[in-house]
């Protein structure tokens, strides 16, 4: 397990930075964590890293955005906060993107734990306080 803190919103670049390193040759991510624990900022301050083209927004209403890097690569940022039932995956053809090659980042990750495959790194997020916060990366 890797533990990565990030000290401010002032840090979250170099946090992301830091992610992007201690992660290399994984492209697969499963994160969970309480409301507010930081999960959205910083996998869209991962994609920035990873150089996302687009403005990166929440996907909370469309369970999942898609974001292209300067390279072409593919990015796909899923928020699963408001799945009630697995077949909302199954609907949404979810083997396409997290059995492909693109980069797959998935919030509420405990909501789809039955369908997300073994290969997905699991990160843990937790709100430490004033701002604070620890990032728990499963390698």
């Amino acid at each position: 397990m890797k533990v990565l803190n990030i000290d401010s919103l002032q840090d979250l670049e170099a946090g992301a930075a830091r992610f992007v390193t201690l992660t290399a040759g994984h492209k697969k991510f499963a994160f969970s964590g309480e409301m507010g624990s930081g999960k959205t900022t910083l996998i869209k301050a991962i994609c920035k890293q990873l150089g996302a083209a687009d403005t990166i927004t929440s996907p909370t209403f469309a369970l999942v955005n898609e974001y292209r890097t300067l390279s072409g690569e593919l990015l796909y940022h899923f928020d699963l906060y408001r799945i009630n039932r697995l077949e909302e995956l199954y609907d949404l053809g979810y083997e396409e993107y997290f059995f492909g090659d693109a980069w797959v980042f998935v919030e509420w990750a405990e909501k789809g734990e039955d369908l997300i495959p073994g290969f997905f790194v699991p990160v843990h997020m937790e709100d430490l306080g004033n701002g604070r916060r620890e990032v728990r990366i499963d390698l």
